[in-house]
C-alpha cells in the first residue's frame, strides 16, 4: 500500500494574488545550454549501453561548467576572439566484463551534436573547446543497478515536486520562448539568436513582458536595422499574448540598450550566446523541470538534467510529479490547482515512495472527498508504471529544463 495523502491547499489559487513572477532562460542561455548537453549526453551513453549491454548503466553527467570565451561583434558580422570552454564531468560507466565502450569519445560526440543542432550560428569545431572529465562512478551505486529487482532502489533521499495547470502567465513566458526559438520563426527572422530569456511579470490584471535576445551581427546592417526587426517582434509577441490572456500586456525588449545613434550599444552577439563573451553556464541553475522558474509555484533546487534515467529520484520524481498534476487536471473534474510532492527514502524501491502528496483547490461547487478516490488512482497508477518515466527520457520524449 502505497503512502498517497491527499489534503486540501488552503491558499490563493495562482490567478487570484495579486503579484506572479515567472522566468524561462531560452535554450541558448548559457545555464540552459549546460543543461541541455548534459542530458544529451545521458541519453547517448544510455543508449549506448542499451546496446552493448542490455540496459541503462549507473551514470551521472549533470555536471556541466561552460566558461564563457571572448568576441568583437560588429554589424555586418564580427569575430570570436577567444572560444568558449565546456567541461563535462561526472560519473559513468566505461566497462563490463571485460568490454569496453568509447566514453569520452561519446560524450563530446553528443555534445557538439547537441549545439551543431541547437545554436545555428555557433561554429563547434573553431568557437568552443569540449572537453571530457567524466569519471567512474562508486561500487555502492553501481550495484544498485546490478540487482535483479525488477523496480530499482533510490540513489538517494530526496524529493520532487510539480504542479498543474500553468497559469495565464506561465503559459505566455513559455510560448513566447518557444515561439521566437522555433525553426519557423528563425527561417523569418535569422538576425534572433537562440539566447533569449524571458521574465513576465503579472501585476493584477496587467502582464509585463521583459525579453532580452542576443542578436546576430551578421544578419544587421546597422542600428536602424535592428530597432526594426526589434520592433516587428514586439508586435509579434503582443500578437501572440491575445490567445492566452484577455489581460493587458506590455512587452519590453533588450531594454538595457543605448540607441545613440552616435554611439551604440545594443546586444548583438556573433554567434547568438552570450556564452560567447561574459556568460558562463551551469547544470542546474537555470529553469525547473517542466521548463520555468516560478517563485509562486513550489519547485526544488534538484538539477534535473544529466542525471542517470534508472534510480535518480532527483530526476525521476520531479518529472513524474509534473506528469501526475498535468493528468490530474486533464481527466479529473473538480481539481483547480494541484501541488504533487514525492519524497524517496535511500535504498527504498522507487515506486514505493516515503510519502506521495498531492495538495488540491477544488474548482467551485467542488469538494475535497469528491476528486480524492480519482486523485489517488491516477497517482498510484503512475507509481506503478514508474519505468514509463525511464523509457520516455531515454527517448528524448520528456523536457528536463
Amino acid at each position: 500500500m502505497r503512502n498517497i495523502i491527499v489534503e486540501e491547499l488552503i491558499q490563493k489559487p495562482i490567478e487570484q494574488q495579486d503579484i506572479e513572477i515567472v522566468e524561462r532562460k531560452g535554450i541558448g542561455h548559457p545555464d540552459s545550454i549546460s543543461d541541455g548537453i548534459a542530458e544529451s549526453v545521458s541519453r547517448a551513453l544510455s543508449e549506448t549501453y542499451i546496446e552493448k549491454f542490455g540496459g541503462v548503466l549507473h551514470h551521472n553527467t549533470d555536471e556541466v561548467q561552460i566558461t564563457a570565451g571572448e568576441s568583437d561583434p560588429q554589424f555586418g558580422g564580427g569575430d570570436i576572439i577567444k572560444p568558449m570552454d565546456i567541461l563535462l564531468t561526472g560519473r559513468g560507466i566505461a566497462e563490463v566484463d571485460g568490454t569496453k565502450i568509447g566514453l569520452d569519445r561519446i560524450a563530446i560526440t553528443a555534445a557538439k551534436e547537441y549545439l551543431n543542432e541547437h545554436i545555428l550560428n555557433l561554429c563547434v569545431e573553431t568557437c568552443t573547446v569540449v572537453e571530457c572529465k567524466i569519471g567512474h562512478g562508486s561500487g555502492d551505486l553501481v550495484h544498485v543497478f546490478g540487482r535483479e529487482d525488477a523496480v530499482p532502489s533510490s540513489n538517494d533521499t530526496s524529493f520532487g515536486v510539480g504542479y498543474a495547470p500553468f497559469s495565464e502567465t506561465e503559459n505566455i513566458v513559455m510560448q513566447t520562448e518557444l515561439m521566437l526559438n522555433s525553426p519557423e520563426f528563425k527561417k523569418k527572422y535569422p538576425e534572433i539568436g537562440e539566447d533569449i530569456k524571458v521574465m513576465g511579470l503579472r501585476e493584477h490584471n496587467k502582464i509585463t513582458l521583459t525579453i532580452a535576445i542576443a542578436m546576430v551581427d551578421q544578419y544587421i546592417d546597422d542600428l536602424d536595422h535592428y530597432t526594426n526587426v526589434l520592433g516587428e517582434i514586439k508586435d509579434i509577441v503582443l500578437e501572440e499574448t491575445i490567445g492566452y490572456t484577455s489581460r493587458d500586456v506590455e512587452v519590453f525588449i533588450n531594454t538595457a540598450d543605448s540607441l545613440d545613434k552616435d554611439n551604440p550599444s545594443v546586444y548583438i552577439t556573433v554567434t547568438g550566446t552570450s556564452a560567447e563573451m561574459g556568460d558562463d553556464g551551469s547544470v542546474g541553475r537555470g529553469n525547473r523541470a517542466n521548463g520555468l522558474i516560478t517563485p509562486n509555484r513550489p519547485m526544488s533546487m534538484e538539477a534535473t538534467s544529466g542525471k542517470n534515467p534508472i534510480n535518480h529520484v532527483g530526476k525521476i520524481y520531479n518529472l513524474l510529479s509534473n506528469e501526475m498534476a498535468n493528468d490530474i487536471t486533464k481527466h479529473v473534474d473538480g481539481v483547480q490547482q494541484i501541488h504533487i510532492m514525492l519524497l524517496s527514502q535511500i535504498g527504498k524501491p522507487i515506486d514505493q515512495p516515503k510519502a506521495a502528496s498531492a495538495q488540491i483547490i477544488p474548482t467551485e461547487g467542488y469538494s475535497l472527498n469528491s476528486v480524492q478516490s480519482e486523485v489517488e488512482t491516477i497517482m498510484d497508477s503512475w507509481l506503478a508504471d514508474i519505468s514509463k518515466i525511464t523509457e520516455m527520457l531515454v527517448e528524448g520524449k520528456l523536457r528536463t529544463f
